[in-house]
């Protein structure tokens, strides 16, 4: 069920909201840690963010086990404190630094975790208005879509459509592209959002994307090659996101500023038109991913709550509570 705290943000600068996180911050912990008593809860299991450190406090004082997921390449300031309080640490790959910190991937979605591309493939084609023969490059700039990232495909369409290239182009909710049709060229599909993300990739060949935590692991974990364009933000976190799929030979990184309808026309369109390199960048992302994370969690949490109950000896309320 639903449990509702008073929420913490931690602003970034020194001003009157920064000064008054403090008691803030307390109030959300007696708030979290009522919660935590009401449902006699025996681990908690956070993914970082400002509402996840009151739950991590309150736990903390009530002996209460932690366990923390780390999807990000840069930790949060959550996630940071949480490692200095549990030994149950885990991480979207090795390149996250955290005490503690074992690599598993990321928790997906069991649409994506247990999608067989191949299998997929006609009928996806088929949804989205795609021929059966031929690549396909997916294109999408995350929920909101990325205005340079559809300038520069679908400036590059005669490109593509000159290579026998269909494009499947996700433009996001609040964004316009006009691509018009070529009879007997291949298509060029301009969508604002795909719900059923597995039949986009179940139809693609290649992927033109962002590099968000999420969109990176899903990815590497159904073993598509991916073009990543970082978004300039955040202290360069996307291109640490990408780094270790990159670095397996499972995507290239392009800058966002470098990214140009001839880098597409130069670049892309030779790789997705060759077999033979898109089935070793295939293997290579899907040897870079994690189909299971979700799996090792929980039987993990499962473990260290089993282990509560032996310490606690049953007895919830009392100071037998250990941290594991």
């Amino acid at each position: 069920r639903l449990e509702l705290i008073p929420p913490v943000p931690l602003p970034r600068r020194l001003n009157r909201a920064l000064l008054a996180v403090p008691s803030r911050l307390g109030a959300s912990v007696s708030a979290a840690g009522a919660v935590l008593d009401r449902v006699r809860a025996e681990a908690v299991v956070g993914f970082g963010g400002y509402v996840a450190m009151p739950a991590y406090v309150a736990a903390k004082r009530r002996q209460i086990p932690i366990v923390i997921h780390e999807a990000n390449a840069h930790p949060g300031v959550a996630n940071r404190v949480a490692a200095r309080m549990t030994t149950h640490v885990f991480t979207a790959s090795a390149a996250v630094h955290l005490q503690h910190a074992i690599p598993i991937g990321i928790p997906l979605r069991p649409a994506i975790a247990n999608l067989d591309r191949q299998a997929l493939r006609a009928e996806a084609r088929e949804r989205f208005g795609l021929g059966p023969d031929g690549p396909v490059l997916l294109v999408t700039g995350g929920s909101q879509g990325a205005r340079m990232i559809n300038w520069a495909v679908s400036q590059a369409a005669d490109a593509l459509r000159a290579a026998g290239v269909q494009v499947l182009h996700i433009i996001g909710p609040q964004n316009v592209l006009d691509v018009p049709q070529v009879p007997g060229a291949a298509p060029y599909v301009v969508l604002p959002y795909v719900d059923d993300m597995q039949y986009a990739y179940a139809a693609a060949d290649v992927v033109l994307c962002r590099s968000g935590a999420m969109t990176c692991a899903e990815l590497a974990a159904v073993g598509l090659p991916a073009v990543y364009v970082p978004l300039p933000l955040r202290g360069g976190e996307q291109r640490l996101n990408a780094e270790p799929i990159v670095a397996a030979g499972g995507g290239l990184i392009v800058d966002n500023d470098d990214l140009s309808p001839t880098w597409i026309a130069e670049q892309l369109v030779p790789r997705i038109t060759d077999h033979d390199q898109l089935a070793a960048m295939s293997r290579a992302a899907a040897h870079a991913g994690s189909r299971d994370a979700d799996v090792v969690l929980a039987k993990h949490v499962l473990n260290v709550i089993a282990e509560y109950r032996r310490f606690a000896g049953g007895d919830h309320g009392t100071s037998a509570r250990r941290q594991q």
